[in-house]
């Protein structure tokens, strides 16, 4: 691919830390004019930190900026606004309350005689939202307009601010197929008028589909840039992933039983809009269904449907071949389902509570407010699976802020196995967490198959998956791509999988 124009805004040797943890070493990064950049990683590699460096949000600790040949320095968001460049996030921040007018030139509204001149201000924004090809009311309210029209209206905000350089946080996150491909051709358009975009995004149908160039950034280090067409998703995801596929196999170390009798879950064309596409699932009684994806391919949205905090709105649910609702999470846990999310200490725990109390939640709302646990049983409970999954310390009236992540995680799964679940779905359930504690949930999820346990098990640590997995889905771009079974269950095939587009090998 040819190159775009002169290099506009490069990072040299970024560095930053918080806390005397590093989260950026040495990162460089270089954006030409009328280019789209895609800047890439998983969660915690890096990118917001090195955006909000550029975009004045932070300081770096080391390293240089240059914005067309000159050191740059902006210590604000405004500074950088003033320097061309200009920023939009994921959650559009604009104001629902105010019209469209008023949140395009908020904070620069043109004055007449000291008065804000809403004529002027109307026009402007006509002129302005025509450029987009948006037919929308500047008198309207913000609230009135769809996300996707919203997202249009913020960048067309930030470039009339700024003008040069334009930084997209998950522009599409919440947008379906139509309206993604609406941003897109105005992205194109600015592209095409010599606006340098850098557009961070979990998608990689749409990286392939959108970005001249791609930066990949793991554990706080850029690993990797080239020209979209110089770099093929399979390589890409080896970069994001830091594994050499070639060399690297991993097939599963015991053959795991699969259970051929009836499912006992099904779901059918099940799915939500703008979170996963529909799809199929069987789930049998001791057996794991491994969730594999790169971040944003839909994983823990998956865990939302199955466990009811995101209601479908499309396919059917059958348990034991009874059609059921799963409305919300209190009508999975009367199923006897459990769920243990992903981030244990905001969705998980409740801190201020004590292991005790924790544990007992969710068995108290399957009975009911109307028949409370007494102390002695929940006490009685709560050291049964202190011990059983040692916990440590054992000590039931501790706060469980203070317990470590690991005997936190073991705490949130003794909640759910203290109601004797059907199925458990577990998003992440060794992230973060010592060797120790890693091994023994590692070892609980194979007893609780033992058991009969239906289990959904989401893991980025593909060798887990291939470890103790039935079957392995894999996800890509809020897909259900492909289901993996038998001697398909290795690394290589998984992460394969994860670079292909729907339908369309890597």
């Amino acid at each position: 691919m040819a190159e775009h124009g002169a290099v506009l805004l490069e990072a040299r040797g970024i560095d930053k830390s918080f806390f005397n943890v590093k989260v950026l070493d040495g990162v460089d990064l270089t954006l030409r004019t009328g280019e789209i950049h895609a800047l890439l990683g998983e969660n915690g590699a890096g990118k917001s930190t090195l955006v909000k460096i550029l975009t004045g949000a932070y300081r770096r600790d080391a390293g240089t900026l240059r914005l067309a040949g000159e050191e740059i320095e902006p210590l604000s968001v405004a500074e950088a606004q003033a320097l061309s460049i200009g920023t939009v996030y994921q959650e559009v921040n604009l104001l629902d309350n105010l019209t469209v007018a008023e949140n395009l030139y908020l904070g620069r509204q043109p004055l007449r005689f000291g008065m804000v001149d809403r004529r002027r201000m109307r026009a402007d924004a006509r002129a302005l939202l025509a450029r987009y090809g948006l037919d929308v009311d500047p008198d309207e309210t913000l609230s009135a307009y769809s996300v996707a029209i919203r997202q249009v209206i913020a960048i067309a905000r930030a470039v009339d601010l700024s003008g040069r350089v334009l930084f997209l946080d998950e522009p599409t996150a919440s947008l379906d197929a139509r309206e993604v491909e609406m941003v897109f051709s105005i992205l194109r358009r600015l592209r095409a008028e010599g606006l340098s975009i850098v557009i961070i995004t979990h998608f990689l149908d749409q990286v392939y589909a959108i970005a001249d160039r791609i930066t990949v950034l793991r554990n706080g280090r850029m690993v990797g840039s080239a020209a979209i067409a110089d770099l093929p998703r399979r390589d890409l995801v080896s970069l994001m992933l830091g594994r050499e596929l070639e060399a690297e196999t991993h097939r599963r170390p015991v053959e795991v039983a699969v259970d051929d009798g009836p499912a006992a879950f099904r779901f059918r064309n099940f799915g939500r809009r703008g979170s996963v596409r529909p799809f199929d699932m069987d789930i049998r009684h001791g057996e794991v269904i491994g969730i594999a994806g790169l971040l944003g391919s839909g994983r823990s949205e998956t865990a939302f449907l199955l466990f009811g905090i995101d209601k479908a709105d499309s396919g059917t649910v059958e348990i034991d071949g009874k059609p059921v609702t799963l409305s919300s999470p209190v009508d999975a846990i009367s199923h006897g389902f459990g769920f243990c999310p992903e981030e244990r200490k905001t969705d998980g725990i409740v801190a201020d509570l004590s292991v005790r109390e924790n544990i007992v939640l969710a068995l108290q709302a399957r009975r009911g407010w109307a028949r409370p646990i007494g102390y002695r049983e929940s006490l009685a409970l709560a050291e049964h699976y202190i011990k059983a999954l040692d916990i440590r310390p054992p000590d039931p009236e501790r706060p469980i802020k203070f317990l470590s992540g690991g005997n936190q995680q073991k705490a949130i799964l003794a909640r759910w196995l203290a109601t004797d679940p059907r199925l458990l779905i577990l998003d992440e359930p060794t992230r973060g967490i010592d060797i120790g504690a890693h091994a023994e949930i590692i070892r609980l999820i194979e007893k609780l198959r033992e058991e009969g346990v239906a289990l959904v098990v989401i893991s980025s640590e593909i060798e887990e998956l291939v470890a103790y997995a039935s079957r392995v889905v894999v996800l890509s771009d809020r897909t259900h791509l492909r289901e993996l079974t038998g001697d398909e269950i290795n690394a290589a095939t998984i992460v394969n999988a994860m670079a292909m587009a729907a339908g369309e090998a890597a």
